[in-house]
């Protein structure tokens, strides 16, 4: 690329290229998935919001963006701490920030927000995506507790963006995703919090899942603000398939385990469920999401429990545990969705769903030179899914954005059917966010998630 020299005397963060010792370094950290590494030909550690649009201005110039050859802004190493006010209940995020340090940082106070199940992972992807969450059945989505951002948009202008400021680009970073700029600061509701919860894995034999779902189905539709659970069909350290429990109960031990005794006295092989600070309940499920990792993952809706597809899928897990040494777990989520599903479907950009998630992911060791044999291996785990959710509509089918991996490859997106992806993506929001496209991005330049095309 032409005129590095020129980026690295302007820049005041770090501007890393082939050449440099900590290149590799630099790539995996902005790939947590060792199979979603590109070679791009610089990374840039910004330090701050003017660092952005300088390096946006040199990707435009070079024709580069975050793909093989291209250009990374990597927030990450110093746009990274959290600020708590306290007294007005705020969190000041930074835009390379991830979860673990918002929870801890809030939690000091007494304080928390809705934040991401995986906590190693980025504050961005998730809020700017929506973000279905352990407390959202408190207080709705990361996305509808983001009472401000700062925005760099595509021409290089920094942008304060909430309900009186350009409320446009604040509607449409809210569920929009990265089609709009980079967030180099958000700042989110908080809300009181208790410092202990119950939570953990409760891991049940093949032969209590009929009694799981049946259990599952009397339990869900009153299910209230401070419990919920997720549902995983995977296998244990040998490859036979287990059933685990991931319970969470905003309260005591023995409130927790009152609230889940129908669960419990169906008799699990393992109970490690317990009193947990806070802040280590977004960190009870990293070990599914491991950095380094090969991983392909994929959502699809849930209409309800289905004991004959989850039966299914949960052998077949084994069997693709001992023959293709994969590691599988398909996610059934349950947090309820009254509060997510009060905010009318127009508020944000984010498409709501009535129904819950199911997210499928395969592990290995490795990287992508197996990621077209975890893509056909997840199709069939899918397509078994869909034959127990009759009656699924298209962008049920279709899943939650945030979990559809597909969205930023290249193949895909450059594919004649990508636009129609986008707008199963959005659906009655999608026209809304073509209008603020073309005033903020009419160059497209932000294509790389969903992408969204300016209207005419």
């Amino acid at each position: 690329m032409a005129n590095q020299k020129i980026l690295l005397e302007s820049i005041k963060g770090d501007v890393v290229n082939p050449d440099s010792p900590d290149y590799n370094a630099a790539l995996a950290r902005w790939a947590t998935n060792a199979n979603a590494e590109r070679n791009a030909k610089v990374v840039v550690f910004v330090k701050d919001a003017q660092d952005v649009a300088i390096a946006l201005k040199y990707a435009k110039e070079n024709s580069a963006s975050s793909v093989e050859n291209g250009l990374v802004i990597d927030l990450s190493r110093y746009i990274n701490t959290v600020r708590v006010d306290a007294e007005n209940r705020l969190g000041y995020v930074g835009g390379g920030t991830v979860w673990k340090t918002v929870d801890t940082e809030a939690i000091k106070h007494g304080l928390a927000t809705v934040g991401g199940t995986v906590n190693h992972t980025g504050v961005a992807g998730l809020t700017l995506g929506g973000g279905y969450r352990w407390l959202a059945n408190r207080y709705g989505l990361p996305t509808d507790n983001l009472r401000q951002a700062t925005v760099v948009t595509a021409d290089g202008s920094i942008l304060a963006v909430n309900e009186k400021e350009n409320p446009d680009l604040f509607w449409a970073i809210r569920g929009g995703g990265c089609n709009f700029g980079v967030v180099t600061e958000f700042v989110f509701q908080l809300h009181p919090q208790r410092k202990t919860v119950f939570a953990g894995k409760v891991i049940y034999a093949p032969n209590s899942l009929k009694k799981i779902v049946e259990v599952t189905k009397t339990w869900w539709p009153n299910a209230g603000e401070n419990e919920a659970m997720c549902q995983i069909a995977s296998v244990d350290p040998e490859g036979r398939p287990i059933m685990e429990l991931l319970l969470f109960y905003n309260g005591s031990e023995s409130e927790g385990r009152a609230n889940f005794k129908e669960f419990l006295d169906i008799g699990p092989i393992a109970d490690m469920a317990k009193e947990i600070p806070f802040e280590e309940l977004n960190g009870l499920q990293n070990e599914q999401s491991k950095p380094g990792l090969g991983a392909y993952f994929k959502g699809i809706s849930q209409k309800v429990p289905d004991y004959s597809s989850t039966l299914t899928v949960l052998l077949e897990a084994g069997k693709i545990a001992q023959t293709q040494k994969f590691t599988p777990s398909i996610i059934y989520e349950y947090f309820p969705l009254h509060k997510v599903n009060a905010v009318p479907i127009d508020a944000t950009a984010f498409r709501r769903e009535l129904t819950p998630n199911i997210l499928l992911i395969l592990a290995w060791d490795g990287g992508k030179e197996r990621t077209e044999e975890a893509r056909s291996t997840a199709q069939k785990l899918i397509d078994i899914l869909i034959t127990g959710q009759r009656g699924l509509s298209k962008s049920e089918e279709f899943g939650y954005t945030n979990y559809d991996m597909e969205a930023a490859s290249a193949e895909v997106r450059n594919t004649a059917g990508s636009e129609e992806r986008s707008k199963l993506a959005f659906a009655s929001n999608y026209p809304r966010l073509q209008q603020v496209k073309r005033k903020y991005d009419p160059e497209n330049v932000f294509n790389r998630w969903f992408p969204i095309v300016p209207a005419a």
